[in-house]
C-alpha cells in the first residue's frame, strides 16, 4: 500500500449523497450545497457540517429549521451551480429553475425537482466543529420519479452517482428495524 496525503484522506471517507439545504427567513428563501452529512440513527436524526461561511446560516440558526432535498443525478450542475454562488447576491431558485413547495411543518420550502425532502428542526449545535444536528419530522418522495441514482462528492470536484443495487436485506433483518 502507498501512503495517501493526510490533507486528501477526507476523500475517502466523504461520498455521502449531495444534499440541498433550504432555508426561509421569513422574507427570502434560500438554497445551499452540503456534502458533509450523516445519519445519526434510524430515528431520523442527521448531522450536517456549516457554518457562518454561508449566507443560508443566519436564517437556519434564527429560525432553527431547514429542509434537506436530495437531488439526483440528473441535477449534478444545478447541485454544483447552487454551491458556487451566495444566496446573499443570488436568488439561487430562479438562477437554476427550481420550484418552491410548501413544506407541512417549517417555513423553508421543498424542492419538488428533487427526488426527496425532509423536513427538520436543530435540536443541538457543537460550535467547534460546525455540526448542525437536525431531526427529521416528516419526509416526502417522489415514488414517480425516473432518475433515483444519487450524487455523491468525492470533494476533489469529482462525484460518483449510485450504481446497482446489491440487496442483503434477509441476511441482515435482525440489525435493521422494523418495517424496512
Amino acid at each position: 500500500m502507498e501512503i495517501l496525503p493526510l490533507g486528501k484522506a477526507f476523500t475517502l471517507l466523504e461520498p455521502g449523497p449531495v444534499v440541498l439545504v433550504t432555508t426561509s427567513d421569513g422574507r427570502k428563501d434560500n438554497v445551499m450545497t452540503i456534502t458533509w452529512t450523516m445519519v445519526l440513527d434510524f430515528a431520523a436524526k442527521f448531522a450536517i457540517t456549516t457554518g457562518p461561511w454561508n449566507y443560508s446560516y443566519g436564517a437556519l440558526m434564527d429560525t432553527r429549521e431547514c429542509v434537506l432535498s436530495i437531488p439526483t443525478a440528473d441535477l449534478i450542475d444545478t447541485a454544483v451551480g447552487i454551491g458556487t454562488c451566495s444566496g446573499r447576491d443570488t436568488d439561487k431558485f430562479a438562477k437554476f429553475g427550481l420550484s418552491r413547495a410548501p413544506a407541512r411543518h417549517v417555513r423553508a420550502p421543498l424542492i419538488p425537482e428533487c427526488l426527496a425532502n425532509i423536513e427538520c428542526r436543530v435540536i443541538d449545535i457543537v460550535d467547534p466543529h460546525g455540526i448542525i444536528v437536525l431531526e427529521g419530522v416528516v419526509a416526502h418522495i417522489d415514488t414517480a420519479r425516473e432518475e433515483r441514482r444519487m450524487l455523491h462528492a468525492v470533494g476533489d470536484g469529482t462525484f460518483i452517482i449510485d450504481g446497482p443495487v446489491l440487496d442483503r436485506k434477509e441476511m441482515m433483518r435482525s440489525k435493521l428495524p422494523g418495517g424496512l
